[in-house]
């Protein structure tokens, strides 16, 4: 369930706010001023933020930029003011849409849950892209880069790459790497030592990335 956070001085706007979403099936926190509302994302996570231009301790466009700081999440202008230049300025500030007062329930819902699905896709598309230091792996388009450089790589060696980087900090037994990549349960272990050895001297000849723990696996290592 996606949680929105909603920031209005005037409460019944935030409660007329809440019980609209909520019963589009969202999850709300309310906020009635700025100072509470940046602290709540300093200390949570939100999905989207709908936030007042117009309140009396910090307005709108303040709290936008310093919620900037700890947040990616779209946030949608709910304000009074019509004017070109508010809108330039909340955009600059890091808004990423406005809705007008009074406005209507139907345009409300409409706009957070296009924002939501902006928002889903571009996390999906991030998840298909893994990078560590030098090294960049992409699993839609199948490609690995080091310094920029698309570096060739067969198909067991991207996927032990992958599995590698998607566990970085974990250090892997053999036998774990190849039951997980090589979907096999009994085979030659000596397997996973070469492809190793093989992603080393393509990748990391200094060995700063894949690292050997003795008598245990290995480890990939975020730089």
């Amino acid at each position: 369930m996606e949680k929105i956070l909603i920031v209005d001085d005037e409460n019944d706007i935030a409660e007329l706010i809440s019980d609209i979403l909520e019963d589009e099936g969202y999850f709300t926190v309310i906020k009635n001023n700025g100072t509470d509302a940046i602290s709540a994302v300093k200390q949570d996570e939100f999905d989207l933020i709908l936030l007042d231009v117009m309140m009396p301790d910090i307005s709108g466009t303040e709290v936008c930029a310093s919620i900037r700081n700890y947040t990616s999440c779209p946030i949608i202008f709910v304000t009074a003011k019509t004017g070109l230049s508010s809108k330039l300025v909340g955009f600059e500030v890091g808004a990423d849409d406005y809705i007008t007062k009074p406005f209507i329930n139907e345009e409300l819902v409409a706009r957070v849950r296009a924002h939501l699905r902006r928002e889903e896709r571009t996390t999906k598309s991030k998840s298909n892209i893994i990078e560590i230091g030098e090294i960049k792996l992409n699993k839609e388009s199948f490609e690995v880069y080091k310094n920029g450089k698309i570096v060739p790589l067969s198909t067991k060696e991207f996927e032990l790459l992958s599995y590698l980087m998607e566990n970085a900090g974990i250090v892997l037994s053999k036998e774990l790497i190849y039951q997980s990549v090589w979907k096999n349960n009994y085979g030659d272990l000596g397997t996973v030592a070469v492809n190793i050895k093989s992603l080393r001297s393509k990748l990391d000849t200094e060995e700063k990335y894949i690292k050997t723990i003795w008598g245990m696996g290995y480890k990939f290592i975020r730089s």
